[in-house]
């Protein structure tokens, strides 16, 4: 037997500021949003009537919505902002604009656009990465990002 585990709770977010690119020559005016994680998880239930130790699970979504929170998120792999820095800035050129960031304000996160998509599908990345996930005896893993309650993306994982 199996069975799906949702995790939603009020800690699994993150508050940042970003700008979504739509080409060459527009992006969106620099804006915040609260985004929030959820994540579905499915695996065997086990002799102990348990598929996993989700507290696990929602610990490393928390520690990662640490990361971001409070944060400037910049895609670094857009081609369409370039990146400069010294010691306390960071400059990002977008065609003619420079936008002038403090350093400890800023993280760039190695994605091409700061997107719903995007953000769900490195979120996953780096959950999938971390030193716990094998222990966790997940068969898929749905895990969401919404940057509000009509606006969302789900990005999916499958065990081989």
């Amino acid at each position: 037997m199996t069975a799906s585990i949702d995790i939603h709770k009020e800690s699994l977010h993150f508050a940042c500021a970003h700008f979504t690119i739509f080409g060459s020559d527009h992006r969106e005016n620099l804006h915040g949003h609260n985004y929030f994680v959820r994540a579905t998880a499915s695996g065997p239930i086990d002799d102990n009537g348990l598929c996993f130790d989700y507290n696990t699970l929602k610990n490393e979504i928390e520690l990662i919505c640490n990361k971001l929170d409070e944060t400037t998120l910049l895609a670094s792999e857009s081609p369409y902002l370039k990146f400069e820095s010294d010691d306390d800035y960071v400059t990002v050129i977008f065609g003619d604009e420079r936008l002038l960031f403090l350093k400890r304000d800023v993280l760039l996160l190695p994605i091409r656009n700061v997107t719903v998509e995007e953000l769900a599908t490195w979120f996953l990345d780096q959950l999938t990465s971390c030193d716990v996930f094998p222990e966790l005896a997940m068969t898929e893993l749905v895990l969401t990002i919404s940057s509000g309650p009509s606006q969302s993306a789900s990005v999916s994982w499958v065990a081989n």
